[in-house]
């Protein structure tokens, strides 16, 4: 295991000295390195941005920004789509291929176009064939667009919820993406009253069909971050720590790998899975099977995220969090990229940076005439 000390981190150096310390398996630079990816991370609840990569100089490097609430992530090409408490964040790489920040990050993100949505407590995200984005509005119980002019635009909502109300009813949460489209949801219940869903944390969890706006899996316990690969639904049974797939036919739940925590963020590469895991927090996570499985397993929750090996159905690669920071949203990959950076709008570098496109003599004219 590599210790704290070990892994250099980058961060906006403006919040609370709250102690935070980072972990690692040894081999997790090498499997980075090998499947040339890096691995970008949410946690609302300390309110981080975090992009792990592989220092070319020594170990790891993880790059720490601030962004309040962060939430749901989408990937797109060069493009990061990050969902915060009020906004929803857009961040273009900024850097060409053959070019280096500090001779180190093969990619600098930085935010260039920020929706303000109010406070909608937006979950997963996604991006759709035309590069909109579309995303779970939790409070409102649907699934929305960006607007030019008003906060939301609905796009969807579950059978069971009457009309379009701020009302967190059923706590929608997670989107599968299929063709460019959402075609799956996770909620934590079919609730149709206000905060209803609280009451059925334990077991009652669906999966709906979005195309088909019907339930194709219940009886789950807070399910989370449904993804669509390789032809098959696969989905974290976030209340029992479960990471498994839906068998659409038997309308069922087939659990795979126990993990130990609350699991929340799913991202696929290769044959392998990473999975983010959260400690329970106060009386929302508590009293879930998660309590008995952590306590037959003789371990205790950890925040952090596991690459689990598909084939083994094993853990073989992790990364840790210890510290103030105790809950992760979601996880993505970022294929092609080895060693990211982000700005946050309270770094300095973002104030200096100052990148534009080389002036074409012929296309100036063309666009004169």
């Amino acid at each position: 295991m590599a210790k704290a000390k070990e892994v250099e981190v980058s961060d906006d150096k403006n919040h609370d000295n709250q102690p935070v310390a980072y972990s690692m398996s040894v081999g997790l630079v090498p499997w980075m390195l090998q499947h040339n990816t890096s691995i970008a991370i949410s946690s609302y609840q300390s309110g981080r941005f975090y992009l792990l990569g592989a220092n070319p100089k020594t170990g790891l490097m993880v790059d720490e920004r601030l962004h309040q609430k962060a939430m749901g992530m989408a990937i797109n090409g060069q493009t990061i789509a990050l969902a915060t408490l009020f906004q929803i964040h857009q961040f273009e790489n900024t850097l060409n291929p053959e070019e280096r920040l500090n001779e180190i990050y093969d990619a600098c993100y930085v935010p260039r176009k920020s929706f303000t949505t109010g406070v909608l407590d937006a979950h997963d995200i996604g991006f759709r064939a035309n590069n909109d984005i579309v995303f779970v509005n939790t409070r409102y119980n649907c699934l929305a667009t960006l607007s030019d002019t008003k906060s939301f635009t609905p796009i969807w909502k579950p059978f069971f919820i009457d009309k379009i109300i701020d009302e967190d009813r059923c706590h929608l949460n997670g989107m599968a993406m299929e063709n460019s489209e959402p075609r799956y949801v996770t909620a934590v219940s079919k609730s149709n009253t206000i905060d209803g869903w609280r009451d059925r944390r334990s077991n009652g969890g669906v999966v709906i069909d979005v195309v088909n706006n019907e339930v194709i899996c219940e009886g789950l316990s807070m399910p989370h971050s449904p993804r669509v690969y390789h032809n098959k639904l696969w989905v974290l049974n976030s209340g029992t720590g479960e990471l498994g797939w839906v068998d659409k036919k038997n309308k069922k739940f087939v659990p795979k790998v126990f993990c130990p925590g609350f699991v929340r963020g799913l991202f696929f590469v290769g044959k392998y899975a990473l999975v983010g895991l959260s400690k329970p927090r106060y009386e929302r996570f508590e009293g879930l099977a998660l309590d008995a499985k952590l306590e037959e397993a003789d371990s205790e929750a950890w925040c952090g995220v596991q690459v689990i090996d598909l084939e083994k159905e094993t853990c073989v690669q992790w990364f840790r969090i210890d510290g103030v920071v105790g809950e992760i949203y979601d996880v993505a990959a970022i294929k092609g990229i080895t060693c990211p950076i982000s700005f946050g709008f309270g770094c300095a570098e973002i104030r200096s940076l100052v990148t534009f496109n080389t002036l074409d003599d012929t296309s100036l004219r063309q666009d004169l005439c």
